[in-house]
């Protein structure tokens, strides 16, 4: 156990405190002496009454503004959550798509201009519509 000396209001309080934490507790106690001496007049336990109502007051308020922030941060995480899902099927969708147009181009050489095989053109055109819907949903993505 470690002593300490805090000054507060120009009286000295000796306080035990465990080892390494005497930083801290000099912290502490700045805090609540600049509080009692903003208090005006009165009398010593009057100003640390007052003093610790104040400090009670902004830790309070502290405490309300964190849990009002708890579920904001909730629905970050959740809304990173589903973008990454959406992102990781985004680029699922693509590289499919990429292995379906390059087996497209494995395929024997399209017959000659006049005899077209218009299965083969629609196929095509689907795929380069899934692609550029694919790409689109990729840059949409934070």
């Amino acid at each position: 156990m470690a002593d300490v000396k805090l000054n507060i209001a120009g009286r000295i309080y000796d306080v035990h405190c465990a080892d390494g934490e005497e930083p801290h507790l000099l912290r502490l106690a700045g805090v609540v002496d600049e509080k009692v001496r903003a208090m005006p007049g009165g009398t010593e336990l009057r100003q640390l009454l007052f003093a610790s109502l104040m400090l009670a007051d902004e830790a309070q308020d502290a405490k309300g503004k964190v849990e009002k922030a708890e579920p904001q941060s909730d629905s970050l995480r959740a809304a990173v959550a589903l973008a990454e899902s959406r992102e990781t099927q985004a680029r699922d969708e693509l590289k499919a798509a990429l292995a379906e147009l390059a087996e497209l181009k494995k395929a024997p050489p399209a017959p000659p201009p006049g005899t077209a095989r218009p299965s083969h053109d629609r196929a095509l055109l689907q795929i380069a519509d899934r692609i550029e819907a694919l790409a689109t949903k990729v840059e949409q993505i934070p």
